[in-house]
């Protein structure tokens, strides 16, 4: 049989993180001007599972520099080293930040992922690329949504930007909402921009959670925090997502509309 090489993403890099945390690995996407320009800093995306939503997001941002949408920027795929991996489970363990009893038994551990992004991964990102630390955005969907709009209120200041793509605030009968609420308390000011979607054929429920969460954020009256709401028209929790991030880097990334570099 003829032998035919695998396909891969220019660009890219995978990065197993040292000990004791080498069960996580990175995807990497550079852009385009970062081997020819090595004196310029450039923003990092964020994005949380990786294996699915790297490939996605480096590509959406070649394409968006096309159009001078977005700005060149790092892409960094959160993810885990080796194979046979049981997904679900760990985005139940990792991404929820509170434990579900109809969920895999480790469910709710995003204090304790948050905590090594914040402690090992990003450190290790910083030092061996070119990154602009004023300009970092963490983007989720689904449970990766959940975890974005958690990491806004639990690490204030480390990202500049959020992209919660439908985010699953749903999830643990309002938990979401009592763990702002007691951050708002202690007076707990949100900053950056920040973008909500959801697909207008998801759940009734789904739909709801999100537009009330939405809607808590907007009462606060957060002066240094720019969050926007999209709705996507006959998109559903899965076809919604493609569309939810291109909207969501054109928000956190305001339009350049440099001129356009060539297509690569």
């Amino acid at each position: 049989m003829a032998s035919y090489p695998p396909h891969v993403i220019e660009r890219s890099e995978l990065r197993v993180l040292p000990a004791p945390n080498e069960r996580y690995q990175l995807h990497v996407g550079l852009p385009p001007s970062y081997a020819t320009d090595p004196a310029r800093r450039y923003p990092v995306v964020y994005v949380s599972d990786g294996y699915w939503s790297f490939p996605m997001v480096a590509k959406m941002r070649d394409l968006l520099l096309y159009d001078g949408d977005v700005p060149e920027f790092i892409v960094v795929g959160l993810g885990y080293a080796g194979e046979g991996h049981n997904y679900d489970k760990l985005r139940w363990n990792e991404l929820c930040p509170v434990a579900m009893p109809d969920a895999p038994d480790t469910s709710g551990r995003a204090a304790d992922f948050l905590q090594i992004v914040v402690q090992a991964i990003i450190p290790l990102v910083d030092q061996h690329y070119r990154t602009d630390p004023r300009r970092r955005v963490l983007g989720g969907s689904s449970l990766g949504g959940l975890f974005t709009l958690y990491a806004i209120h639990a690490a204030p200041g480390v990202f500049s930007d959020f992209i919660a793509v439908t985010p699953a605030v749903v999830i643990g009968d309002d938990w979401l909402f009592g763990f702002e609420e007691r951050v708002a308390a202690k007076g707990g000011a949100l900053g950056g921009r920040l973008f909500l979607s959801i697909g207008d054929a998801e759940p009734a429920d789904y739909q709801a959670a999100v537009r009330r969460f939405h809607a808590r954020l907007l009462s606060r009256q957060h002066r240094q925090l720019d969050i926007r709401l999209s709705v996507i028209a006959e998109a559903g929790h899965c076809g919604g997502i493609f569309e939810g991030y291109v909207r969501g880097l054109r928000h956190v990334f305001p339009a350049q509309r440099t001129d356009q570099p060539a297509m690569r």
